[in-house]
């Protein structure tokens, strides 16, 4: 029997990290939620057990603690958070996993705040450089999470790291999640998965565009 690993998920209640929360709380995982607000992390621990009763998750008040345990940390904050958070779990993320999903955008929406040589993910690898930073998850809107799946097919989620093993682990939470992992590369291919979502969100505030309804034409 498959040991069932522990991921922790920092920021659980965000849109991001609550949707991506309760998609692994379908999978074969023990699921550590964290969040400023532990109230809130316990309700949404609480909703995922009401409408999964066989789903092992727990709140968790201290992101500390709740690397120590995890096998995969997920770093479901924005991009401004993210230094404090590496900070507070760095020699607990020692050798481990580190989902990077944040997008570094600007406060209007147009831009990205980090230089053209680097990216969220990259600046995450230097903060932990004893982790393996994979980027995922950014290129898919909480709302995606709902319906993964369009005529049949799973919607594409890219994914890029340096370690092969991690990205294989991360690559069965994204099918856990219910969408198709591509490995687009390298970590430093995060940098353009970051500028995709840019693109994404520019599009969709300028034309109220809708890239899964692209992606069911695409692949028609």
């Amino acid at each position: 029997m498959k040991i069932k690993q522990i991921i922790t998920i920092i920021g659980a209640t965000g849109n991001m990290g609550s949707a991506i929360s309760k998609s692994l709380s379908k999978g074969n995982y023990r699921l550590l939620l964290c969040a400023n607000d532990r109230d809130k992390v316990e309700a949404l621990a609480q909703d995922i057990k009401n409408d999964n009763p066989s789903a092992d998750v727990e709140s968790i008040d201290c992101s500390v603690n709740a690397s120590y345990e995890a096998d995969v940390i997920i770093v479901a904050v924005p991009y401004e958070a993210e230094k404090d958070v590496a900070q507070k779990i760095k020699e607990m993320a020692n050798q481990k996993i580190v989902i990077s999903i944040a997008n570094p955008l600007n406060s209007t929406y147009n831009g990205l705040v980090t230089a053209p040589d680097t990216s969220a993910a990259e600046v995450l690898q230097k903060l932990l450089p004893n982790s393996k930073v994979v980027k995922a998850f950014n290129t898919t809107f909480a709302a995606d999470f709902s319906t993964p799946v369009i005529d049949g097919k799973q919607v594409d989620a890219f994914i890029a790291g340096n370690d092969e093993e991690a990205l294989q682990t991360v690559s069965e939470l994204v099918s856990t999640a219910g969408f198709n992992p591509i490995v687009a590369g390298d970590l430093s291919f995060s940098r353009t998965l970051e500028n995709m979502q840019l693109l994404l969100i520019t599009l969709g505030m300028k034309y109220n565009y809708n890239w899964l309804a692209g992606w069911k034409i695409l692949h028609n």
